[in-house]
């Protein structure tokens, strides 16, 4: 299984391909369906790293986990 980033760097490549349009219809399925799978798994990969992602807070003495939230979704709370 490829890393993340290859995963990434492949999917990038498929969509060149694909956008110039100089590959053939059978061609153009093969890898319409390889980029489909690449971007399944790179969905998953990043779902799974931002249920990971966490910012530890001392409190009281003690370090506490706490979901992490971007800036502007605290703003809008």
């Amino acid at each position: 299984m490829l890393k993340f980033e290859e995963s990434l760097q492949r999917l990038e490549k498929i969509v060149a391909d694909l956008e110039k349009g100089d590959v053939s219809l059978e061609k153009s399925l093969v890898l319409f369906e390889e980029g489909m799978q690449l971007s399944g798994q790179c969905r998953k990969e990043l779902e799974q790293a931002e249920g990971k992602v966490e910012i530890l807070l001392k409190q009281n003495g003690k370090l506490q986990a706490e979901a992490f939230e971007l800036p502007n979704e605290k703003a809008k709370r």
